[in-house]
């Protein structure tokens, strides 16, 4: 009988492959088109053999306390992982889906620019798939979930030297760090809410969960929010249904891979694996259960006005995860797999063979034209027109999106148009000493004022981050903006007791570094380029991939990436944050997603995009 140590495979295989692409010549296409087929098939033919003999030994469920990380008196940050019918539906749909769309790729991208490029971070979104399907618990889940995230950026803006692919990269992106708020939030309600790092295995005790909630519901309902509120976004449901018609302006494969078949389902593989949790909460199923509806019929009416097919194919796709939201909230979990592999794969097929579809679409309508007859509507010709034109603005959800999201952000940090390094620099140091000597002799200071002050400063750390997403003249500007935010983060939560210096020290050392990295980076590039601004895209990929490789490296490193201990330092940190101080919570998690917004917004507008010099040959806006 095998292990549960065996999990660790499909983690393995993964990252093999991935090291393996990295050292491969970007000329060798057949080698690089092979290296990745040959991983994502080898981890099919594996799962296939060991779901065969999970099933014949009963299909019981397998948890595996892997690695502590960081232990600390009041929490332990560990990598778990956890395999049950939901992991195994979804890892054979990922497998078996990825090694199709590598074999199609290695024809479809021939002779590409980017063809490693490619690959390689079709096989680092494999990685983060199964880290994310396989988690055990909310911060294996989330490490998982920031890999498909960075990963989807890159896809979609593989045409970098195009407007309108990059545009949408890092619309999608900034749309699914919103959507990480929820996944924070609901870690830290969850670690007051049972006391300890809670895994998945656990919440199936009735009993244990059942107790925690009968005492603190409220709590329960907030966690159940939260995660609502992230699965909406992943998924694409309303009001975030736009993104996913954007991010289709990457190549076709990929399109089918993420946006058809994998990534868009990550949302209702949520639900399902916390549903143990909120099973019991009958508002929170109403909610879903409405959301699903909601979006079903708006997105049934977008899709029939769609005059891309690619956008037609997205809108259908997000109607029918709409009708898995409702059976999953209906308690419905088997009919919910089944329907969304069956969705998956429809729709893979549907982006794959859509190129040729429009081809012969064209031809047959050229050669054998026939009008279609007149059919009567059973609605009335204004309520008709009226869904017509609603349909063609798609509900106006991304106008919804702007006013709410983006318009109180741009208007917050245009507020601070008058900064420069120079003043910059004054104002951090002049309140930031001010706020050190208010924290010194805090005991001396009354109650009442000590407790506003965490909120205080966690305000005007998100205020910078505000700026450093507004900034449109100096990089520089926008690059200190957001290291700065991280040490007001730090000065927040040290107002509150048994925050430890190794803790604190977790956090900032990763941030200092990767800073320190980013502005020398910036330096150099200045003195490549002599002058370098945010006001529209450079393209400065174009001449320095390798170093636009770096920057992007130190920007994840800066803004919490799992490639520095700060992934874990933020953990701890939010550990320290007090079960009443929702606010605090609020803002430093709002803090966390800007900033990472801030930093690869920065990468974007500096290295992606049509080349700022004129002796470049210039790209068309579209794909």
């Amino acid at each position: 009988m095998m292990t549960n140590e065996f999990l660790l495979v499909f983690i393995i295989i993964p990252i093999f492959g991935f090291l393996i692409s990295f050292f491969i010549p970007e000329k060798k296409e057949s080698w690089l088109s092979w290296t990745a087929f040959t991983t994502v098939f080898l981890q099919l033919i594996v799962l296939c053999v060991f779901i065969f003999y999970w099933i014949i030994n009963g299909s019981k469920d397998m948890n595996l306390f892997e690695l502590s990380l960081v232990k600390t008196n009041d929490f332990d940050f560990f990598i778990d992982f956890y395999f049950d019918k939901v992991t195994a539906v979804y890892l054979f749909i990922g497998a078996l889906l990825t090694s199709m769309i590598t074999t199609y790729s290695r024809y479809y991208l021939h002779r590409e620019k980017g063809y490693k490029r490619f690959f390689m971070t079709v096989l680092f979104f494999f990685l983060g798939y199964n880290l994310a399907i396989l988690a055990g618990n909310f911060e294996t889940l989330f490490i998982g979930w920031e890999i498909i995230g960075i990963s989807s950026f890159l896809l979609i803006g593989f045409y970098r030297e195009r407007y309108l692919p990059v545009k949408n990269a890092f619309k999608v992106f900034s749309i699914y760090r919103i959507g990480d708020v929820g996944i924070i939030l609901a870690m830290w309600a969850s670690h007051h809410l049972f006391h300890e790092n809670i895994t998945f295995i656990r919440l199936h005790n009735y009993e244990l969960v059942n107790e925690h909630l009968q005492n603190h519901t409220l709590i329960g309902s907030f966690i159940a929010l939260c995660l609502a509120c992230a699965a909406a976004v992943k998924s694409a449901q309303v009001p975030f249904s736009s993104w996913l018609p954007r991010a289709m302006e990457g190549p076709t494969p990929s399109s089918a891979i993420f946006y058809g078949s994998l990534s868009v389902h990550l949302g209702a593989f949520l639900m399902l694996r916390t549903m143990p949790f909120w099973e019991h909460q009958t508002s929170m199923r109403i909610a879903i259960g409405v959301m699903g509806f909601t979006t079903s019929i708006i997105t049934t009416l977008i899709a029939r006005v769609q005059s891309s097919v690619k956008s037609q194919i997205a809108y259908s796709s997000i109607s029918q995860i709409g009708l898995i939201f409702i059976e999953i909230a209906l308690g419905f979990e088997t009919l919910a797999l089944i329907h969304i592999a069956g969705n998956a794969f429809l729709r893979t097929y549907q982006l794959l063979v859509s190129p040729s579809v429009v081809s012969y679409l064209i031809r047959e309508q050229f050669y054998n034209f026939i009008p279609k007859e007149t059919q009567k509507s059973i609605f009335s010709k204004k309520l008709e027109n009226a869904l017509y034109l609603l349909s063609l603005n798609e509900f106006y959800l991304e106008k919804i999106i702007k006013i709410f999201l983006w318009n109180p952000l741009h208007t917050i940090g245009n507020k601070l148009n008058f900064l420069n390094l120079k003043k910059l620099f004054l104002l951090f140091l002049s309140t930031y000493i001010i706020g050190i000597i208010t924290l010194y002799f805090k005991n001396e200071i009354p109650t009442i004022i000590i407790n506003y002050l965490p909120e205080l400063f966690a305000t005007i750390g998100l205020v910078f981050v505000f700026k450093a997403f507004t900034e449109r003249k100096s990089p520089f500007v926008a690059w200190l903006l957001i290291v700065f935010n991280h040490f007001w983060i730090v000065l927040a939560i040290l107002f509150n007791e048994k925050v430890s210096y190794y803790e604190i020290s977790l956090y900032i050392v990763g941030i200092v570094i990767a800073g320190i990295i980013g502005y020398l980076a910036l330096l150099k590039l200045k003195s490549m380029e002599k002058r370098i601004l945010l006001n529209q895209h450079s393209g400065h990929v174009f001449e320095h991939p390798k170093f636009a490789f770096f920057f992007l490296l130190a920007a994840l490193g800066v803004t919490g990436f799992p490639i520095t201990s700060t992934f874990i330092g933020e953990d701890l940190l939010f550990s320290h944050i007090e079960s009443h101080q929702i606010i605090l919570a609020f803002l430093v998690a709002s803090s966390f997603v800007v900033s990472g917004i801030a930093g690869v917004r920065i990468y974007t507008r500096l290295f992606l995009g049509t080349h700022i010099k004129t002796y470049h040959e210039l790209p068309y806006k579209s794909s």
